[in-house]
This record gives C-alpha cells, structure tokens and sequence, in this order.
C-alpha cells in the first residue's frame, strides 16, 4: 500500500502556490513538490497541518492505495 494524495488538486481549487503552503505549515517548497510527486510520506503533524490549511479532514486529503 502506498499513500496518495490531493494536495495538488487542493492547492489549484484554492489558488495556493506551493511555496504558500509550504510556508503555511512550516516546511519547504521541495517537501511540498516531494509529496506531491509521491516520493514523500508526511509525518502526521504535517498531514494534520495540510488538512487545516485546505479546511477539511487528513482523509479527504491522503489515503491509501493498494498496489
């Protein structure tokens, strides 16, 4: 199983660069290229923290995918 993710998705509905998120929850831009290209799993403060920022649940965001 592999997580997946929406933060792309998420970030173009709510017109936010990926310096702004990263800034937003305390990160780099490139942790937040990383998670998007799939090459990153985030601790789950930083899942916690990403959700906040797009005002919905860590599930909406993650999840599972079986491989």
């Amino acid at each position: 199983m592999t997580i997946e993710n929406r933060v792309r998705e998420l970030r173009a509905v709510k017109r936010i660069t990926q310096g702004d998120l990263a800034e937003k929850v305390g990160v780099t831009r490139q942790t937040i290229v990383a998670l998007e290209k799939g090459s990153y799993s985030p601790s789950l403060l930083l899942a916690l923290q990403i959700a906040k920022v797009f005002d919905t649940t860590v599930e909406a965001v993650f999840y599972l995918e079986e491989e």
